[in-house]
């Protein structure tokens, strides 16, 4: 019953995706290498989160879609700039190979950054065409402090500066609230806000998007010790050859595997405030605590 949920849900914000992005502007090969990374077999876990929690309120996902679209356009630049030789210098992503090995540095670069633009375009746009104005702007404010320098990118920039050296458990927890956890607070956040959350349950539910995105990194970090790299569509010890301290490094695998499902317990553990209608996002977190890829 949930694989069919969320494979339903999954192929409506593809769709979604696909109304952005079905143009023949110019410059032809930027729209294709933007294409090229959206629809490289991305999850979709952000949007879906999005769209999830502004269901958990009684909304229509309908009116969180555009926001879940641009969430996920801002998360694909991410991914491309991250997998830059300036950055961790990655040659697959999701079993492909990444921007940069297909188009060129340079076209990567800006693809990333088209991405990161058209998001908010595609929130500034939907704002102004949208009774939901006000509760569109709080969302998009949620999704920018998420993206920037409190953010991804300071996240990003932190990871880079710790490589090769040995951080303190505090300061690997603020690196990845930053860097994966924003995204994902600010993708949970906007889909409650734009379903008609108060100030009350859009924190409660920020805290619940701590503990799912705190979790969600840690599963990464094992995945990348003790995946498949067949399943998970990319190199494994990668964060080890790149001198990089991760969860693992740092705790070891049995306290991280630990660490999983103790931050899976505490997330569900909000949801159950809100009754059968946060099912769904229980099984979406078990499932993302359980995933192999």
């Amino acid at each position: 019953m949930f694989e069919d949920v969320l494979k339903e849900k999954i192929e409506y914000v593809n769709e979604g995706l696909k109304k952005y992005l079905d143009t023949d502007e110019k410059p032809e090969v930027l729209y294709d290498a933007m294409r090229y990374s959206v629809f490289a077999g991305g999850k979709r876990i952000r949007p879906i989160l999005c769209l999830s929690a502004c269901e958990l309120m009684g909304g229509n996902r309908e009116d969180a879609l555009p926001i879940a679209c641009a969430i996920e356009f801002i998360h694909t630049y991410s991914l491309i700039h991250d997998d830059l030789p300036a950055m961790d210098n990655d040659d697959l992503r999701r079993g492909k190979p990444t921007n940069h090995k297909v188009y060129g540095e340079a076209i990567a670069i800006l693809a990333g950054d088209a991405l990161l633009n058209y998001g908010f375009e595609v929130l500034i746009q939907y704002a102004l065409n949208s009774n939901l104005y006000t509760k569109i702007l709080k969302a998009t404010n949620e999704i920018a402090k998420a993206a920037g320098c409190h953010g991804m990118v300071g996240g990003q920039v932190i990871d880079l500066l710790s490589e090769n050296k040995t951080i303190s458990k505090d300061e690997l927890k603020f690196m990845h609230d930053y860097k994966t956890g924003a995204l994902i607070k600010a993708a949970v956040c906007s889909g409650a806000i734009v379903g008609g959350a108060d100030d009350k349950t859009v924190e409660k539910l920020r805290k619940y998007a701590d503990y799912l995105g705190l979790a969600f990194q840690i599963k990464d970090d094992l995945l990348d010790v003790l995946g498949d790299e067949k399943k998970l569509g990319k190199n494994i010890k990668s964060d080890v050859e790149n001198g990089k301290s991760t969860f693992v490094s740092i705790f070891g695998i049995e306290r991280s595997t630990a660490l999983v499902s103790e931050l899976t317990e505490s997330a569900n553990e909000i949801l159950n405030e809100f009754g059968s209608r946060g099912e769904f996002l229980k099984s979406l977190t078990n499932y993302l605590a359980e995933r192999e890829n």
